[in-house]
């Protein structure tokens, strides 16, 4: 009865469902943009609350200005990331100029 031909038709493998490349390529950008400002948003803010600590009297400015050039970095990074420009290893230490 296990090898009824009833039964094989009912336990056929289904075709894993892809995703078409380029909406996986903007998945990978956006987990790349989202992860990259978290870290860099959070080390922007832990060194400014350590600055904080140490030069300025225990005041608030100093960990938002951290945490402003972490999150402006990660939005640059991934600014360049979809606008599909160079990157830094593509430049080889030379400048771009656009015309």
């Amino acid at each position: 009865m296990a090898d009824s031909p009833s039964n094989e038709s009912r336990l056929a493998p289904v075709a894993p469902s892809s995703r078409p490349v380029s909406e996986a390529l903007l998945n990978d950008k956006w987990d790349r943009a989202i992860s990259s400002a978290v870290i860099r948003g959070s080390l922007g803010l832990s060194f400014g609350v350590v600055f904080s600590v140490l030069l300025f009297k225990r005041r608030k400015w100093p960990a938002l200005v951290g945490l402003g050039f972490g999150l402006g970095r990660a939005y640059e990074e991934a600014d360049a990331a979809f606008k599909g420009g160079p990157t830094r290893s593509d430049t080889n230490g030379m400048r771009l100029v656009r015309s």
